[in-house]
């Protein structure tokens, strides 16, 4: 994403330039036009459902007493109003973006001055790292404070009648506006055509898993799993920045590859002990434990072939990025010497040329012409 300096010449207005510098403006604009609908009776009902979460049921009093005593008892399902939530939150996203963007990424850009083939990825990394960073602790409080950890079984059962709570739905919803922002970011970074559809493919893949977990109340084990997914990217951006700033760290490569590769194993292996041995096992026949459990054969299959494709794409994305790099260091190394090939026979032909000039000269001098007279 590029901003407009301050002494630049100013683009036309409502042109494609205008846009993509002001486009975080343009953006908080609109989301403004919800939040002051707020204030009037006629607008309020529309603009909240825009900005607080839909579709919260109120569990009764009995239900309510059967629970345990730190169960909430106001939880929420997931409906067509999300979609209104969801748009909101990713004008949010974009303006957040924006402002990463401006005051402290281009800071820092103009600071360390990368090359302009550099910048797009700096850009990219540094925005991850922050969202990545942000969702590793936002998450791991709500596993923490669910009690996943202390108790498994939570990552294979749906929350009591199929509901979640305020936190984890919240959750979701803000991923999946993050991922859906990052569509138009595309046009406002200015990303090359042949990068165009790499980063469109990482993004669906995520919106995919994500909204799969939401969509079949895997939240608690969806999140887990991007979690994890989540840190190892987090290591992977963060050893990316380190790289612009000197390539010295380059050399520490190796190490990285061993965290990088131990953390997709170790998502694959809570997907497979999960989703093979619990999800689609222990059919007892009862409905009330079928309509708490996720226990169905296509909760399975999804479940598998998306940790799957999501692990080896990533991982494959890896091997290409690090071969790109290979290749990066190894052009400056191969051309001195075609310089030096071209020098030496730039001298070559011209030491040739003075020695065919010097005989000719010595044909024609005066003691050459007697010899031949005589």
């Amino acid at each position: 994403m590029t901003f407009r300096k301050k002494g630049s010449k100013n683009p036309p207005l409502l042109s494609l330039e205008f846009i993509l510098q002001n486009h975080a403006d343009f953006v908080a604009c609109v989301g403004m036009f919800f939040v002051l609908g707020l204030m009037f009776e006629g607008t309020a009902e529309v603009s909240i459902v825009f900005i607080t979460l839909q579709h919260g049921v109120t569990f009764p009093a009995a239900e309510a007493e059967a629970e345990q005593a730190t169960a909430p008892k106001f939880l929420y399902h997931y409906g067509a109003k999300d979609l209104a939530t969801v748009f909101f939150y990713t004008l949010v996203a974009i303006i957040i973006h924006a402002t990463i963007q401006e005051y402290v990424l281009d800071r820092i850009n103009r600071r360390m001055q990368f090359p302009k083939q550099r910048q797009g990825k700096f850009y990219e990394s540094g925005q991850f790292s922050v969202f990545f960073l942000v969702s590793c602790i936002w998450g791991t409080f709500i596993l923490v404070s669910e009690n996943c950890l202390s108790d498994l079984t939570v990552l294979w059962k749906a929350h009591t009648h199929n509901m979640m709570t305020f936190q984890m739905k919240f959750f979701y919803i803000s991923q999946l506006a993050y991922w859906f922002h990052a569509f138009p970011e595309l046009l406002f970074q200015r990303s090359r055509p042949q990068e165009l559809s790499q980063q469109a493919v990482y993004v669906g893949l995520h919106l995919f898993h994500i909204a799969g977990a939401y969509l079949l109340y895997l939240n608690h084990l969806g999140l887990l799993l991007l979690m994890m997914h989540y840190f190892v990217e987090f290591l992977s951006h963060s050893c990316d920045l380190f790289y612009f700033s000197d390539e010295k760290f380059q050399k520490e490569f190796s190490l990285w590859a061993i965290v990088f590769i131990l953390g997709r194993l170790v998502t694959l292996i809570v997907s497979l002990i999960t989703a093979g041995f619990q999800l689609a096992g222990g059919q007892n026949g009862n409905s009330d434990d079928s309509a708490e459990d996720v226990n169905v054969l296509a909760a399975k299959i999804a479940v598998l072939s998306s940790s799957c494709s999501i692990q080896a794409y990533v991982t494959w994305n890896l091997f290409n990025v690090q071969l790109q790099r290979w290749m990066e260091e190894d052009a400056p190394l191969q051309a001195p010497s075609v310089k030096k090939k071209r020098i030496k026979g730039r001298f070559c032909r011209k030491g040739m040329e003075n020695g065919v000039a010097t005989s000719n000269r010595l044909l024609d001098s005066p003691q050459m012409r007697k010899e031949k007279s005589s």
